[in-house]
């Protein structure tokens, strides 16, 4: 227990400072090394180690990011963020069509690549009109997190959520979706709270046509028929999604099938498409289920969920207690780590009150500081690109308002529905 228990720590020191000093460790190189520790100093054997890996999760996260390629590739996303800016033609009107279009893609699409792709988009527009990037990229990267709250395949923790707990994905979004609507709004209000002086409306009357700007910036309009053929395959597998448990299919199967359909009727070479899969946010998963899969098999776990009994209750004190656990772990090794880290917990716990609660939490507490969740620093990665800095302080200044008031609104969304008996 003791060899796990080092092993588990230095791991997720390692996940938390992203890259130690002087040493050549970031975050999936810290999970791959704690992996390898965990067969090396005989806490797995390497069947055990392969057994720890969630295959289901991994399959859901590739034919997600095969969509998502393929999706790029067509320019649907070009095009997407082309009607977001000829709506948004004002600033305020600009900041209210990025966040609802960020959070509304990042529900039904995985966030982190929504917003690597959104990014550069947004930073040309505000470039155009004259005004301040950062509170649009901020608005942008929280809203892909409060977006994702909403379902299975919004991000990686819900993914992992989903697949373990087994809760259908109707059912999860259902639970959900008010969290994510009214989130929405709420960070709206507090952006435009703290940028007021940045969002008058007087700030563009000098500025080109936005509409215009996002086509030239792109070049053309895409407008090919293996896109509207993709879409439809996006539009089936989401209908799938919905009623998979009447069906008796699994989300993972769907998103590979969706995935594989995508390639096949796609002009773009199927190795093109493959490389614009993630593998090193794979690895990093891989690594990590088998980190807690050690430590689940020494029996540390087990010994951590006698000392938290109290906390991991199915009610309302349940409820309270894991949001503000989950919001304020995530802050120092994000939020996919803490799930994993979590998710053993409270496997055997019944009911979906905690798992609802964990992935809602451990979402919306990722917008508190720009390491808080993978979104916020694909985008200030990107910006820093463009020569916009997102500096720690100034999204911790709005984060941590946006963290409180949304998490503060989940809580009381959650223990209505329990008190209701529909959270169950």
């Amino acid at each position: 227990m003791l060899t796990a228990g080092v092993i588990l720590i230095l791991t997720y020191i390692g996940v938390a400072f992203t890259r130690l000093p002087k040493i050549n460790v970031d975050r999936p190189m810290a999970a791959f090394l704690g992996g390898i520790a965990m067969v090396a100093f005989g806490v797995l054997t390497p069947e055990q180690a392969a057994s720890a890996i969630d295959f289901n999760t991994i399959a859901l996260l590739i034919g997600m990011m095969l969509l998502v390629s393929v999706l790029q590739r067509q320019g649907f996303f070009t095009i997407l963020a082309h009607w977001a800016l000829s709506v948004g033609r004002t600033p305020r009107r600009l900041l209210i069509v990025i966040t609802v279009t960020t959070a509304v893609a990042s529900a039904f699409l995985v966030n982190d690549a929504v917003v690597l792709l959104f990014t550069p988009v947004v930073i040309r527009a505000c470039h155009l009109m004259r005004v301040n990037p950062i509170p649009y990229l901020l608005a942008e990267a929280m809203a892909s997190n409060i977006g994702s709250t909403a379902t299975i395949v919004g991000n990686p923790q819900n993914m992992l959520i989903g697949i373990t707990s087994g809760i259908p994905f109707a059912r999860f979004f259902s639970y959900l979706l008010p969290v994510a609507v009214l989130s929405t709004v709420v960070l709206i209000l507090i952006v435009y709270l703290f940028y007021r002086r940045d969002l008058r409306a007087d700030a563009a009357r000098q500025a080109p046509a936005v509409a215009d700007a996002a086509i030239g910036l792109v070049g053309e309009r895409y407008t090919s028929r293996q896109l509207r053929w993709s879409l439809v395959v996006v539009a089936g597998a989401v209908i799938l999604f919905f009623t998979s448990s009447l069906l008796g299919l699994k989300v993972p199967l769907i998103a590979l099938v969706a995935g594989a359909v995508a390639i096949l009727i796609a002009r773009s070479k199927p190795s093109a498409v493959f490389r614009g899969v993630d593998w090193v946010l794979l690895v990093f998963f891989a690594g990590l289920f088998v980190v807690i899969g050690g430590a689940r098999q020494s029996g540390l776990l087990n010994a951590l969920l006698s000392q938290e009994q109290a906390l991991f209750t199915p009610d309302v004190s349940g409820i309270i207690s894991l949001s503000v656990f989950s919001a304020t772990v995530s802050q120092m090794v994000s939020n996919v780590p803490l799930t994993m880290l979590v998710i053993p917990l409270i496997k055997d716990i019944q009911g979906d009150t905690l798992w609802v609660t964990l992935a809602a939490s451990s979402t919306l507490g990722g917008n508190a500081t720009l390491i808080g969740a993978v979104a916020n620093i694909i985008v200030a990665e990107v910006a820093a690109r463009d020569g916009v800095e997102v500096r720690f302080g100034e999204f911790l200044r709005v984060g941590l308002p946006v963290t409180a008031a949304t998490l503060a609104l989940a809580v009381g969304v959650l223990i209505v529905e329990f008190q209701m008996g529909w959270l169950r």
